[in-house]
């Protein structure tokens, strides 16, 4: 047995007729002879490309309005016999091999965005295609499948090269994409089918699976993939310079330019473990940067740091690599771009990762964890607030309002029992300086971050200073305001709805602290 086979018959049945003219034509001037349907067939005759109906292979017409096209003992037979074990009872047969078959699909999950009624929606489902398709890869040893139009001109390239053959390794990776493509076809209709019949089901897939250096721990392997049909994917990040990344490097570089994103302009979010240690926003982007380091600069040494504006030299000089006794060690740093200088600087640490990203990667409106074979699905988190209700103290204006949702975009993304102080700086920029997370129970999260407000504000107390606690979830009880009260913090934002609001509500007119309630939870587990 070869490893090339010479194409001498070639099926073309194909909805989307992208970039087929050439490669009819580059088959035809090599000689071969092209089987084809309707439409293709239709399509073929207008650009003057000779074609034999398969009509006259099958020996019947097509009918029933095309459900009945290529479905043949003839045309399978002649896709699926095995050329050297099979070729005498194909002869006594006189079943002649079809050694190319180009062909693509109903596009059903078009259909189903246009929302057309069950029975019309049943028209759309492809028969004939995937049997051709499963059949042609199935003998990939013999047959070259063609599903993708982007396929076509790396196809003719060997098909040239190889004096009209085609090579064991090309058919191979034909073959594998053809059954993808059958599998999600099918997937799609059997979802939709289990929605029409009042069900609900999940398909998954992905490809492209690249290994990472390793799981949460060393000794777990890891590996991650795209969405086989997804427009942008964290999978498509951009690696410009550094070592392969870890299972926990993704996690953290999604949580990273999630809050990023989500800040205004020139916003900075560094991120430990999951969690922001530190984020801000300003004018200049430099600014953000050391506001945002200065958020809890112990924690930031080894973090990520992500930017959502493109990032200069100026900025990155914050990290002081001229200077051993100032360095600052990063693990990641994320942009939508940086510039030339910036660039050439970062590359003089040989393990920083730098990554580029844009949002869209971000645009899946839904959640996923599989755990012992469960999975969990929930959409986004991505409605800050439902109302900003003043119930007691002053009415916010538009600054104040700003850094409670800058401290809003900060709070969804803190572990549960989230807790986080945000400040404005005499210059009006927004800063994270004080948050604890991950705890069980809100009391020891206020602790952590009014602890590390007043380290990081230089300050034996909060009264005075402009800060805004911020909690995912309500107060319980009044001890969270009892605590947040002794730590001279006057204003509290929290989504509110517990039973016991009303003597939440009454011990912060007692301390005359202004609460807000935001309508809108933030837990993160």
């Amino acid at each position: 047995m070869t490893d090339t086979y010479k194409i001498q018959r070639a099926l073309i049945s194909v909805t989307d007729k992208t970039n087929l003219r050439p490669l009819a034509e580059a088959l035809t001037k090599a000689g071969v002879e092209i089987i084809s349907t309707g439409g293709t067939g239709r399509f073929l005759s207008d650009a003057g490309i000779a074609f034999t109906e398969i009509s006259e292979v099958t020996g019947n017409p097509e009918a029933f309005g095309g459900r009945m096209k290529t479905i043949s003992f003839q045309i399978e037979s002649a896709l699926l016999f095995d050329r050297e074990k099979d070729a005498g009872e194909a002869e006594k047969l006189q079943i002649q091999p079809i050694d190319l078959v180009v062909c693509n699909l109903y596009p059903f999950e078009q259909y189903i965005a246009e929302n057309p009624d069950s029975d019309k929606l049943i028209e759309y489902i492809d028969i004939g295609g995937p049997t051709m398709i499963r059949a042609a890869a199935k003998n990939y040893m013999y047959v070259a499948m063609l599903a993708d139009p982007n396929d076509y001109d790396a196809f003719v390239q060997e098909f040239q090269e190889k004096d009209g053959a085609t090579g064991l390794n090309t058919r191979l990776t034909l073959m594998a994409k053809a059954f993808n493509l059958t599998a999600d076809y099918d997937a799609a209709i059997a979802q939709k089918m289990d929605s029409l019949a009042g069900n609900v089901s999940v398909r998954f897939s992905f490809t492209g699976g690249k290994k990472l250096r390793y799981g949460e721990n060393s000794h777990q392997q890891a590996a991650y993939y795209r969405a086989a049909k997804c427009s942008s994917s964290l999978y498509d990040i951009g690696i410009l310079h550094g070592q392969e990344l870890s299972y926990n490097n993704i996690l953290d570089l999604q949580a990273a330019v999630e809050v990023a994103s989500s800040l205004g302009s020139n916003g900075c979010a560094i991120i430990k473990h999951n969690n922001p240690c530190g984020a801000a926003e300003s004018k200049e982007q430099l600014r953000a940067f050391e506001l945002a380091w200065a958020g809890d600069p112990v924690s930031a040494f080894g973090g990520i740091v992500a930017f959502n504006q493109i990032v200069t030299a100026k900025t990155v000089s914050f990290l002081d690599y001229h200077d051993k006794t100032k360095k600052k060690f990063i693990e990641i740093i994320a942009a939508p771009e940086f510039d030339a200088e910036s660039l050439a600087y970062l590359k003089t640490q040989k393990n920083l990762r730098i990554v580029t990203y844009n949002s869209a990667m971000l645009a899946d409106k839904n959640e996923y964890r599989i755990s012992n074979n469960t999975l969990l699905k929930q959409s986004k988190d991505d409605l800050l607030y439902s109302k900003m209700e003043v119930v007691t103290g002053n009415d916010i204006d538009e600054n104040k309002k700003e850094l409670i949702v800058f401290g809003l975009n900060i709070i969804r993304a803190i572990k549960s029992n989230a807790i986080g102080i945000v400040q404005r700086t005499p210059e009006g920029e927004c800063r994270l300086v004080g948050m604890g997370s991950g705890q069980p129970n809100r009391l020891n999260s206020i602790n952590l971050a009014v602890e590390k407000a007043k380290t990081n504000l230089g300050l034996s107390t909060l009264k005075g200073s402009g800060v805004i606690l911020l909690s995912d979830a309500f107060f319980p009880f009044e001890d969270n305001v009892d605590k947040a009260n002794e730590a001279g913090i006057d204003c509290i934002v929290q989504p509110g709805g517990s039973i016991r609001d009303k003597y939440v509500i009454e011990r912060c007119k007692e301390y005359g602290i202004s609460l807000i309630f935001s309508g809108i939870r933030h837990f993160k587990h």
